[in-house]
């Protein structure tokens, strides 16, 4: 029986396929987990292989601010299901994303009631839950990285998000990937990696 859960988050235009080779990667670094990686719920318009977890319009702002709700309750339910179903919880799970999906971990991942073991948000952004400003949710910690050659998903975007979750109390490592654009490289895995070994090492003392 796995131990913990990691649950990975596609971007725009991709499918589950696209992240699951975390897995592989993680695989000695939690040898003890199971690996999930989910299609989002809608056909994207602009890839008919791949998959969306909400619109995008010309003004990604808005697309981002209106879309992330719906899609928070396909993943809520998804992450559920997936408990009652492993005997797991909120506090084994990794919950990471890419790109759009890096901004629905965290509005999910911020949104709960449980904390979660941690959060991985690769070239994301953070659309606050609603409630957010009031405290109330859990405040698992949080590890965003970012290139800084991003052209798809602006990389003030995890800076702002990193200032703001550290001004409402949240443990937060932040990563610049110089050089790199929008892409996970290999440095920021292997400060994603670190965090989740820290995050594991901490739970487990």
């Amino acid at each position: 029986m796995p131990k913990q859960l990691v649950v990975l988050l596609h971007g725009y235009g991709a499918d589950g396929n696209d992240l699951i080779g975390l897995g592989s990667y993680w695989q000695q670094a939690l040898p003890e987990a199971l690996f999930v990686s989910p299609d989002a719920p809608a056909p994207c318009a602009e890839n008919p292989f791949g998959f969306q977890w909400f619109a995008i319009d010309l003004d990604r702002t808005i697309s981002r601010v209106t879309g992330t709700p719906p899609a928070r309750e396909v993943i809520v339910n998804f992450l559920i299901d997936l408990w009652a179903k492993t005997g797991l919880s909120a506090r084994d799970t990794f919950l990471v994303g890419f790109s759009q999906g890096a901004m629905m971990a965290l509005h999910v991942g911020l949104s709960l009631d449980q904390g979660l073991l941690g959060i991985v948000s690769f070239s994301g952004a953070f659309i606050p839950p609603d409630g957010f400003e009031s405290g109330l949710s859990a405040k698992p910690p949080v590890c965003l990285v970012h290139g800084d050659l991003d052209q798809v998903v602006d990389p003030k975007l995890s800076q702002e998000a990193s200032v703001m979750l550290q001004t409402h109390g949240y443990d937060v490592s932040y990563h610049v990937s110089p050089g790199v654009a929008h892409g996970i490289a290999p440095d920021g895995l292997d400060f994603a990696t670190s965090f989740i070994l820290a995050q594991l090492a901490a739970a487990n003392d």
